[in-house]
């Protein structure tokens, strides 16, 4: 253990701050906004002046005192504002965490002769990765216990976690800050130690089949993956062998192991483009061949299935077709149709031996199709109800006639099937617990549509208690959105989400235009040029929820995180007067200096979503919208934004430049309080530590709008 730690301090070579720095709270005997000091920073671009008055926050490193001070003056004065709620948060914390069943674990998961699973236990943060021998009263072996890793830590995250073919080795990565700078470590699971071969900062990880060979990607200064080495175990990681390079500042790099374990597949790729190459696993010192070499807006997927390689594609199909190839012959002018396109249904496949599981999405709701591909016939699963989710659960085995997926909605807690695809069984596996009086039959969920003003219908999904819900604009509505990167942002179960239920709240979620749930021509309908309709969508469903009495604008909260904040910011400028509380959620609101911007990581990459400033049509689009540019003088509701003083996607300045210039323009006494956590983009990584960022946002709410506890 002590050499993982090693590691670490070695590798870890991050802008760090004091953690004690960050967390000390001064003494506000005022309690005035901390007004962040004014430094005019001009630049010029297309003839227009961008004047930033908070740009020092920016220009200034993670360290500086300057910066560190003022996140503590914030951090210090949301605090004193919300001390009155600490016990109301504290209440509604362990009202949440105590619906959680807090020894628990996941269905198992056979692997060959093992068992692998993961386990919570009362009391800890983190999981436990565990096996057991596929035979009768099998010893649980303890693979990965993260809480001993996270000893010490304020964050914790693993990821990328596989084991050996052999079972005998764990790799996987870890990030000790949420500046998703990962480390690579590997474990002998059979002897309990840890080797010394590492490398830092690691993304993707995978398996060769000889038991020694691992390939990794890593990330250059910026954070894009944009190297592929192979490593042998047991040898320096400086004679690593460098087996590809990805140059275009678009791209970034991924590799994994087919179902069939037959091929390593290592995939480059933008938003828009894929290239994929693919490599014998029996054969880790050969060369990848490339499938069918990058196109500009061509995007594929291969899933190896014996001689075949059935490929997803967009060519002239921008909801996807299948098509089918055979491995010796893979380039596009081999391909043939297998799956036709469809304008309303964007489609996705998994393969296994003798079935092909087709996930369709139709009219915003997710389908799983079945065909044999021996018989060629084909079916659909049945679900229950009229709006739900589901997902792909873990299936590793090629031959297995088993299909396990993951089902939820808005009422049915998360829920683990499996499907036996030749009887048409389902099995229910595990349903999430709800401890305590949680009936789902108390509550009703619906999906209603709101018209945006160019006449699209705008889905909107809700969930309230019944006995609660009275339509006439006495019902408080928590509304979210996103509408980013083609993104479906669908129906799911929250535990949290009961506290507002259970006092009256209706829970609502814009599928705004931007999102995937209509497919690629939703997504094409709010980006790029088409930016805007994401906006307007969400206004025109604030409206429709206030017109219709869903509830009143004296008692709408809106909420939404990254490019949801970024909605969020937008809205905010437009329509102030729609709500009463906005939360915005490590809020992408300073987009035109961040997109101009080509040392941060997703720069380049962020042009094909929004696009390229430099060009003077977008500019002039972006800058029409972006948050930041764009406060005013008026009147704005009560604002929480949060974010992550690690956070590689959306940087901690951009909340923090912006409550700033909030507080500089508006013309209220609202509140526009800024929480900057020790964390990264998702936020706490301890499944405790979460519930109370999210007790937090409840006990502001409910203070606001003088919600009884």
């Amino acid at each position: 253990m002590k050499k993982l730690f090693i590691i670490v301090i070695a590798l870890s070579i991050i802008a760090c701050v004091s953690t004690q720095a960050i967390r000390k709270r001064g003494e506000i005997k005022e309690l005035e906004p901390p007004f962040a000091k004014k430094i005019p920073y001009e630049t010029s671009i297309h003839d227009t002046v961008l004047v930033d008055n908070y740009h020092w926050m920016k220009d200034k490193t993670r360290t500086d005192p300057e910066v560190i001070q003022h996140i503590e003056k914030e951090n210090a004065y949301t605090d004193n504002v919300l001390y009155h709620t600490v016990d109301l948060q504290e209440q509604l914390f362990q009202e949440i965490v105590g619906r959680i069943q807090e020894t628990d674990m996941t269905v198992p998961v056979r692997i060959d002769s093992f068992y692998y699973y993961w386990k919570d236990i009362e009391g800890e943060e983190y999981s436990l990765y565990c096996r057991k021998k596929c035979i009768p009263e099998s010893e649980e072996e303890i693979i990965i216990d993260i809480n001993e890793l996270a000893s010490g830590y304020e964050f914790f995250d693993v990821s990328n976690l596989v084991v050996s073919p052999d079972h005998q080795y764990v790799a996987f990565t870890f990030d000790t800050t949420g500046a998703e700078r990962y480390t690579l470590a590997v474990k002998n699971i059979d002897d309990n130690t840890f080797l010394s071969d590492t490398a830092y900062p690691v993304d993707d990880v995978e398996w060769a089949n000889d038991n020694k060979t691992l390939f990794y990607t890593t990330e250059n200064e910026s954070g894009r993956s944009d190297k592929l080495y192979r490593h042998i175990l047991g040898t320096d990681i400086k004679n690593d062998k460098l087996i590809y390079q990805e140059n275009d500042g678009a791209f970034y790099l991924w590799i994994y192991k087919s179902r069939s374990k037959e091929y390593l597949i290592f995939t480059s790729g933008s938003k828009t483009t894929y290239e994929i190459r693919y490599l014998p696993a029996d054969e880790p010192l050969n060369k990848f061949k490339v499938v069918q070499p990058r196109e500009q807006g061509h995007r594929y997927y291969i899933c190896p299935h014996i001689d075949e390689f059935y490929i997803v594609s967009n060519e002239d199909a921008e909801n996807y077709k299948v098509m089918v190839t055979s491995i010796q012959n893979p380039g596009k002018e081999n391909w043939k149709e297998f799956i036709p396109h469809r304008d309303s249904v964007s489609i996705n496949i998994d393969i296994f031996k003798d079935y092909m599981v087709i996930y369709e999405r139709e009219n915003a709701l997710e389908k799983i199709r079945i065909l044999d591909l021996n018989t060629k016939e084909e079916h659909y699963i049945d679900f229950p109800e009229p709006i739900y989710t589901i997902f792909s659960g873990r299936n590793p085995n090629f031959d297995s006639r088993t299909l396990r997926f993951t089902y939820e909605s808005m009422v049915t807690p998360y829920s683990v099937y499996d499907y036996n695809m030749q009887t048409q069984e389902k099995v229910l596996r595990k349903q999430k617990t709800i401890k305590g009086s949680y009936d789902p039959s108390l509550y009703d969920q619906e999906r209603i549509c709101a018209t945006a003003v160019d006449g699209t219908k705008i889905p909107i999904s809700l969930v309230y208690k019944k006995e609660l819900f009275a339509k006439d604009g006495s019902n408080p509505l928590y509304l979210a959105g996103y509408g980013s990167y083609g993104d479906a942002n669908d129906p799911y179960f929250s535990t949290s989400r009961i506290s507002l239920l259970d006092r009256g709240f209706i829970y609502a979620i814009a599928h705004v235009r931007g999102g995937g749930e209509y497919g690629k021509q939703w997504h094409e309908q709010g980006r790029m040029l088409n930016k805007k309709n994401t906006f307007t969508d969400f206004i025109a469903c604030e409206e429709y929820l206030i017109k219709e009495h869903y509830t009143n604008q004296d008692k709408l909260v809106i909420e939404g995180g990254s490019a949801g904040g970024m909605l969020i910011g937008v809205v905010l400028n437009m329509r102030p007067e729609l709500c009463e509380i906005a939360i915005a959620d490590v809020p992408f609101v300073d987009v035109i200096n961040t997109i101009l911007d080509p040392s941060l990581s997703a720069t380049i990459s962020e042009y094909e979503e929004w696009g390229n400033p430099h060009d003077k049509i977008y500019f002039d689009y972006i800058y029409s919208y972006c948050p930041y540019q764009n406060v005013k003088a008026q009147h704005y509701p009560h604002i929480l934004a949060f974010g992550g003083f690690y956070d590689p996607r959306v940087n901690y300045w951009e909340p923090a430049k912006w409550i700033a210039k909030l507080r500089e323009k508006k013309l209220d006494n609202n509140l526009a309080l800024l929480k900057i956590q020790l964390s990264g983009h998702g936020g706490a990584s301890g499944r405790f530590s979460y519930y109370r960022e999210v007790a937090l946002r409840y006990a502001f709410v409910f203070d606001i709008l003088g919600i009884e506890f």
